[in-house]
């Protein structure tokens, strides 16, 4: 299967890992756009694509920029669209139900998303949706074997309006717990200070999906304290209470639960172990990237013809 694969020039995540893993389990032609060049797709693919040479073409491209070139859009053949924040299409925000019309407008592009309920819910929709999760990078972050002077902490951003829960609950925990609120730069320094955190306090609060962070600090060691996001998404992702995750849905369960594991450090060293080696074992980029392509493989929907939709959408401004 020959793939062309375009993606963020410039994006916070590293995510170099995820291409490559996609990129071993496939032909794959990796295209890098700048902000320019994603707000300029039809010019791009004129002066740079063969669309009919590949089998699928893949986009992981910024939402925002993706939304405004719909009629363009419309006319790319085999189209994938790879989606890691199609949560927000269920949360108050301001792509509240965005995710939902842009597929609308394409309904015959399969969707990848990286949450299990939200997979499910569009699938609802009747969007050609499969999941594959989020994970971590196996080259930057392992677990260091470092002392764990750290015993409780959350490493990452709250500044995005849809951290608002999650910042909410972070200070609703340091006010009655010791936890440490830190951020770091990405690769070696960010590995070094979650591999010395004992418990990881994860606040997907309202997001209905587990982020990255989750599958970082399991992978370096930590004991994951995450909220929990629910049985299905759970039992999608093979986390179980207590034995490799610890779960929470308000402050006074997670010192609930933050106290029997400081009674009995053999319990969180179990913990430890086991959702590292869940990590390790499923959700590396390399695992996350071959499941991405055997999620692409199976026949696309008919594509339909350009004609009155796109006049529709041309009149009321959601195309160009």
């Amino acid at each position: 299967m020959k793939v062309l694969f375009l993606v963020q020039k410039d994006q916070r995540a590293i995510l170099d890992r995820l291409y490559d893993g996609i990129a071993a389990a496939c032909e794959c032609d990796i295209r890098w756009l700048s902000d320019a060049e994603q707000a300029d797709l039809r010019g791009y693919f004129r002066a740079h694509v063969q669309a009919q040479q590949y089998d699928r073409i893949v986009s992981f491209l910024r939402f925002k920029k993706e939304i405004r070139q719909l009629r363009f859009i419309r006319t790319i053949p085999n189209l994938v669209i790879l989606e890691h924040d199609a949560y927000q299409n269920y949360i108050p925000c301001k792509y509240t139900g965005k995710f939902s019309e842009y597929y609308r407008r394409v309904p015959w592009a399969r969707v990848i998303a990286s949450g299990a309920v939200v997979t499910r819910r569009l699938r609802d929709e009747g969007f050609d949706a499969v999941f594959v999760p989020k994970g971590y990078d196996q080259a930057l972050l392992r677990n260091e074997n470092r002392e764990r002077d750290i015993e409780l902490a959350f490493v990452g951003s709250l500044r995005s309006v849809a951290y608002s829960g999650r910042k909410a609950m972070l200070e609703s925990i340091a006010a009655v717990e010791p936890l440490l609120i830190t951020r770091t730069k990405s690769g070696d320094e960010y590995s070094q200070t979650l591999s010395r955190i004992r418990y990881f306090v994860s606040a997907d609060v309202g997001m209905g999906e587990y982020m990255i962070k989750n599958f970082e600090a399991m992978a370096c060691g930590c004991v994951l304290f995450a909220f929990d996001q629910g049985e299905e998404e759970n039992q999608a992702l093979g986390f179980v209470d207590m034995q490799n995750i610890v779960l929470y849905r308000d402050v006074a369960q997670l010192r609930e639960k933050l106290a029997v594991l400081r009674a009995d450090p053999a319990l969180a060293a179990r913990i430890s172990h086991n959702g590292q080696q869940l990590a390790e074992q499923r959700f590396t980029f390399h695992a996350i990237g071959q499941a991405i392509v055997e999620a692409m493989r199976a026949p696309l929907r008919q594509a339909q013809a350009p004609g009155l939709l796109d006049r529709m959408l041309l009149a009321v401004g959601l195309s160009r």
